[in-house]
């Protein structure tokens, strides 16, 4: 086999190993790292020297096939692609994907080789600002803008069909001023699209365009593979480094859904008034579009409106409009969002207020030259968006923006921008900020470095503004979906995960919950997933709610003012104003990655998440309706979707194992939310569910401790919300000294005795840290001794049947108190 290498010696001695380097990577794309190019027509497999050691490793080019872990995932691999395995750890695991071209330029198309017979999972952006899901089996189902891929390969060459499976994800990436992203064709080639977005910026190489790794549990596979990708940049963060915001544990409202761009100071106050009276109170607030100082021009027959927000309208200053602004009794103007903000956390007890405001200042940018805005050095500049985009659904946006152009601030002058905005909102009161509109940047780059350079930039000067400004690390990204962002934030920490919640569109609900939940598989490694709001008064209402109360999502609703569903809101949102948020992005189970619940008419979605003591699966019908590649939109394609009926078992959700404690023998409890029923459950036993459309069914899943052999408790929680085991924060067992119950009636002790007497001795106390008000829910196998909450015992009661003992928690007078609950069995 033909090798060329570049290695970095550790001494002058010929010891060679494989380093790391410490430093950011150099611009140039011949990076340090140990590279190959791989000449196919050898039949060896590659073999990696190290030491006197030599190791094969697991994703090599062998006989022109891409083979992990013995598995063929590509055939027929051109002769250009170039393999470098990863650095460290990552030898055995993961490798990086290059290619080379006879010519520089600014865009190339390089085939990776031939996927046929695997099924995948990839999500894509369909439109410039979002990405959706789509499952596929061969390189033509593999839609253009795909920027995460993960693929299942089952038979092994080597093994047969007794290899475990393997999954394989490949993230496309940034390499100096390029952006890799995947796509197919109809020869069933994957292809990589390399672009710089500038024709002044050319390359004729790339060696770490797509990074792949693999391994059994996709979930690990994917959570290594964007450490690796951080390790290698060094230009991101992964989610668990990032400083989550407060905001995510309060009930919210923003007020886009209610008022569009018409919101004005007395809508907020109505608004927070109209859910705190149903008392739901929300504790933190979005104002969103509507409040800025903007062009204010002559209705345009032909001007492009969505929702009431003028595309190519520009913004004049940095302060509130006019609808905002207060005048004082000397007829003097004063900041009406200071004396907004001061009322609303003084009256309301809100605790956060964000504002919204696009990455360009508004929707058209910067007015150049705008009174007091001159220093900002903004100019116009026209979109071009890049071919992948442009070939998947066309944007009303970028439609009015291309005639009529952005008002671009200079990117040395942006961190100014955004210092003296956000100085001016936090001495307001503000919290944080709403960034909209982000990935408009990718289409300005040329004459600045290209796309990469641009939106680093901005992002760049956006966090550090935020660092400067906002204490709490405020900023929720929104309309963002492109890699040039995701692989360039160290700060931010909040992602809207899909396109909006549309009140008025029928086709946009089922594919909302399926869309955030596949696409939290990709964001939820950079940042915490954002669901989006809904209304608490729709048809969808309580789809919608059930699938925010298990996202581990900020919960927010947009409600008009009096039109709310507060019985519903109760489920989500306790009476401080707290909600129960599960502790990790909402994901599909493993046995949903490759269907699709959206289209195949056959499948239910589910979604897991934990909680700090349980697991919990969401199932929910989302079929019927998509984004459709050939009318380019999100449609109806089944009128009237079927009944669906599938299962739900323990190992749902994925790390329960973690929760359940070393001396787990495998059995849980499950609560059903809606159904109300409580089944002891075996392991490896399954739970039937059956869904017609726009239905949903919440399984809790609690560890069973077995106390002794008779007696087995779980903790299960607050039985009348959506998220019932979020309530449920600290488990404890503290058994007697004598573990064997006392006996009574003449009975002999015997380990298949099924019944205690009552009388019986304490055999042990759980301790339980529990958060909330309302009917709590434990299981036991005999009814307990004795329950005490807060230091008051409380009456319980006890179903033989289920083993499900009820009591009630009252309403504490602390916010986020945590209860402490003793039970004696």
């Amino acid at each position: 086999m033909v090798k060329k290498m570049m290695m970095l010696k550790t001494t002058s001695t010929q010891f060679s190993t494989w380093i790391t380097p410490l430093r950011e990577p150099r611009c140039n794309l011949s990076n340090v790292c140990l590279t190959f190019r791989i000449h196919h027509h050898h039949h060896n497999p590659l073999a990696v020297k190290c030491s006197k050691m030599t190791v094969t490793p697991k994703i090599l080019v062998n006989d022109r096939k891409l083979v992990v872990h013995g598995k063929t995932i590509l055939t027929g691999v051109p002769d250009n692609i170039v393999l470098t395995p990863g650095s460290g750890s990552g030898l055995v695991t993961g490798a990086f994907v290059g290619a080379t071209a006879s010519h520089s330029k600014s865009l190339h198309v390089f085939s990776m080789g031939v996927l046929e017979e695997l099924r995948f999972i990839c999500c894509f952006r369909f439109k410039l600002w979002w990405m959706t899901q789509r499952m596929g089996t061969c390189g033509r189902d593999v839609p253009l803008e795909t920027q995460f891929m993960l693929i299942e390969s089952k038979e092994s060459e080597v093994d047969g069909e007794n290899s475990p499976t393997i999954y394989t994800v490949f993230l496309p990436l940034l390499e100096g001023p390029f952006r890799a992203v995947l796509q197919g064709n109809e020869k069933n080639e994957i292809e990589i699209c390399l672009e710089s977005g500038d024709n002044a910026v050319e390359t004729d190489q790339g060696l770490h365009l797509v990074y792949m790794h693999a391994g059994t549990n996709p979930f690990e596979v994917i959570n290594q593979a964007v450490k690796a990708v951080e390790k290698h940049m060094q230009t991101f963060l992964h989610r668990e480094k990032k400083k989550l915001p407060s905001f995510l544990d309060w009930f919210g409202w923003c007020t886009w859904d209610a008022f569009y761009t018409d919101v004005t100071a007395e809508g907020v106050e109505d608004g927070l008034k109209s859910l705190s009276e149903g008392a739901t109170p929300p504790r933190f607030l979005i104002i969103d579009d509507g409040w800025q100082q903007i062009e204010s021009k002559q209705k345009d027959l032909d001007c492009v409106v969505q929702e009431g927000a003028q595309f190519a309208t520009r913004l004049t200053g940095i302060k509130e409009n006019t609808k905002f602004q207060k005048k004082t009794s000397s007829n003097e103007q004063t900041s009406g969002l200071k004396h907004l903000v001061d009322g609303v956390k003084q009256h309301h007890n809100v605790k956060n207020v964000y504002v919204w405001h696009a990455l360009a200042g508004y929707w058209g940018g910067v007015k150049p030259a705008a009174t007091g805005m001159e220093h900002y050095d903004t100019a116009l500049a026209y979109p071009v968006q890049s071919p992948g985009v442009l070939g998947n659904q066309p944007d009303i946006v970028m439609d009015s923006l291309a005639v009529h152009g952005l008002g671009l601030v200079h990117p040395k002058k942006v961190f100014n921008f955004y210092n003296e905005l956000h100085a001016y909102l936090a001495s307001c009161g503000v919290d944080g900020v709403k960034v909209d509109v982000q990935n408009i940047i990718e289409t300005l780059g040329a004459g600045h470095g290209g796309r990469v350079s641009l939106t680093r930039s901005y992002h760049h000067a956006l966090e550090a503004s935020i660092a400067r400004n906002f204490t709490d690390n405020g900023c929720i990204a929104c309309m963002c979906h492109n890699t040039d962002g995701l692989y360039s934030s160290k700060q931010t920490a909040v992602v809207r995960a899909s396109d909006d919640f549309y009140p008025r569109d029928p086709a946009s609900h089922t594919i909302h919950i399926s869309s955030v939940a596949y696409n939290s598989l990709f964001l939820g490694e950079f940042m915490q997933p954002d669901w989006d709001m809904f209304h608490s008064l729709h048809p969808a209402a309580e789809y919608h709610a059930a699938a925010r109360a298990m996202g581990g999502c900020p919960i927010y609703v947009s409600d008009k003012p009096g039109h709310h569903n507060f019985d519903l809101l109760k489920k989500l949102v306790l009476p401080d104003g707290s909600v129960l948020r599960a502790q990790l992005p909402g994901r599909p189970t493993r046995d949903s990655l490759f269907v699709d619940p959206a289209r195949d008419g056959t499948s239910l979605l589910k979604i897991w998440n934990m909680n700090k003591c349980s697991g919990v699966v969401g199932v929910f019908n989302c079929q019927g309706a998509g984004w459709c590649k050939i009318e380019k939109k999100t449609r109806i394609h089944d009128t009237s979707p079927g009944t669906l009926t599938g299962s739900v078992c323990a190992f749902d959700v994925d790390p329960i194992t973690q929760v359940a404690g070393a001396e787990w023998l495998g059995e849980t409890i499950v609560y059903a939310y809606r159904s109300g029923e409580v089944i002891r459950l075996p392991k490896g036993v399954s739970v039937p569910v059956t869904l017609k459309v726009l239905e949903f069914e919440l399984f809790h899943f609690c560890p069973i401790h077995e106390i002794a052999p008779s007696i087995s408790f779980a903790a299960i929680g607050l039985l009348d919300m959506f998220n019932t085991g979020g309530a449920v924060e600290l488990v404890e067992i503290h058994r007697a000294s004598n573990n064997k119950p006392e006996l009574f009636d003449g009975e002999v002790w015997s380990e298949f005795t099924s019944s205690l007497g009552p009388n019986r001795a304490a055999t042990a106390t759980i301790s339980l840290r529990v958060r909330g008000t309302g009917r709590f829910g434990v299981y036991s196998s005999q009814r307990p001794l004795k329950c005490v909450v807060g230091g008051t015992e409380t009456d319980l009661s006890y179903d033989s049947e289920t083993g499900l003992a009820t009591f009630s928690i009252p309403v504490p007078q602390k916010e986020m108190y945590r209860w402490a609950i003793e039970i004696q069995v």
